[in-house]
């Protein structure tokens, strides 16, 4: 990845990295620049922050690779809303919040996107899956 300058408010963001588990604290470095430059409220990027790291984290763990071997990160900015999208090659699955358990070591990473996103869903797609949540106010889609 690279430092690119940050994109104007509404401007569309897409990175692409290799599906590793390294992924995920090399994209969230990357979006909370951004971010940052684009002023938008702290409270938002934390929650963009930690989402990102959950879905990147789902992605890799249960998921398989795009094609190229990589998972695609997409957010953009508008009006202090982020909308933050995973895709990755898909997986056994259907991506939802597993139930509450006391001692489970994992299995927290879509309940903790729930409570801190405004909406989230997954988009089923041809060669994969999206799954994707909107921080700081609604987006334009159905929620899950």
């Amino acid at each position: 990845m690279s430092n690119l300058p940050a994109a104007p408010l509404g401007e569309k963001r897409t990175v692409r990295i290799q599906w590793a588990p390294s992924a995920a604290p090399r994209i969230r470095k990357e979006l909370v620049e951004d971010l940052v430059a684009r002023s938008v409220s702290p409270q938002v990027i934390d929650e963009a922050e930690i989402v990102v790291s959950e879905l990147v984290a789902n992605a890799i763990r249960h998921a398989k690779p795009l094609s190229d071997g990589a998972i695609r990160i997409h957010w953009k900015v508008k009006n202090d809303v982020v909308e933050v999208e995973v895709s990755d090659g898909g997986g056994p699955t259907v991506p939802r919040p597993a139930p509450p358990t006391t001692w489970a070591p994992g299995g927290r990473g879509l309940r903790i996107v729930r409570s801190l996103a405004h909406e989230w869903g997954v988009i089923e797609e041809p060669n994969g899956r999206t799954v994707w949540a909107s921080l700081g106010g609604p987006s334009r889609r159905r929620s899950h």
